[in-house]
């Protein structure tokens, strides 16, 4: 594996983002990120491509490294460089980092290559055999899910530092300035999950910023439920409401 580690911190708790392209760890990194500030997990970001044309591919493998150092995370790249993973990459990668929370995008997350990773982590789940386990923490950004269980607050320093690190992918803000509507997005991610995980009719939470999750287990293999309901994890809290803490 080819590693760009700024560790950000001793524990032997880790964290893995399948991430489809470079910048989705940055769009979808609330909750990694507090994981690392509040509970100390080790956050380590796995490319599975660095995107389409190959003339970026080589520019969007740096800027990806910037995006992470500045976060405090990992990036680890498969043996085949600036590749597309296959599944005997992940599984590999599943064994010799025995993660305790997988992130992944959801079956249903309308870009083609987003749904291709989600399927190629999940079958490289089925080939890990009956003793591995874990969380299984499922993202959305070009699909909303239909049924998240996790909304979890982004704070104006979570969001800014997230907005700081996706414009480090300096070639895809250039033609998309997405960073600038982080904010946006996750403002409507707070009226969705008031109700989607919160439940038809509850109050919108007093907060402005979040980002909505899908929490299972993987186990015996296959998915197992967590909660029973949503659960909203507002800024500061997340030691106190940890449901997949080992």
């Amino acid at each position: 594996m080819e590693a760009v580690a700024i560790p950000s911190c001793a524990s032997d708790r880790t964290v893995l983002l399948f991430s489809p392209h470079p910048d989705d760890e940055c769009i979808t990194g609330v909750l990694p990120l507090r994981m690392m500030r509040e509970a100390g997990l080790r956050i380590v970001n796995v490319p599975v491509t660095h995107g389409s044309d190959p003339a970026r591919q080589a520019p969007r493998a740096r800027e990806l490294d910037q995006a992470c150092r500045y976060l405090g995370w990992e990036c680890i790249r498969g043996q085949s460089g600036l590749q597309p993973l296959d599944v005997e990459a992940v599984v590999r990668l599943l064994g010799q980092l025995s993660p305790e929370i997988v992130f992944l995008p959801h079956a249903e997350d309308w870009n083609s290559r987003h749904i291709a990773t989600h399927h190629l982590v999940v079958e490289a789940l089925g080939q890990m055999g009956p003793g591995f386990g874990c969380a299984v923490i499922e993202t959305e950004f070009w699909g909303a899910m239909q049924d998240p269980n996790l909304m979890v607050e982004a704070d104006a320093a979570t969001l800014a530092d997230l907005v700081a690190a996706t414009s480090l992918h300096v070639g895809e803000v250039a033609r998309n300035p997405y960073h600038l509507l982080l904010p946006a997005w996750m403002q409507d991610n707070v009226r969705r999950g008031g109700e989607l995980v919160g439940g038809q009719g509850n109050v919108t939470p007093g907060f402005s910023f979040a980002t909505l999750y899908r929490l299972r287990a993987w186990r015996d293999g296959g998915f197992h439920t967590v909660l029973d309901e949503g659960l909203v994890i507002p800024a500061g809290v997340l030691q106190e409401v940890y449901p997949w803490k080992s």
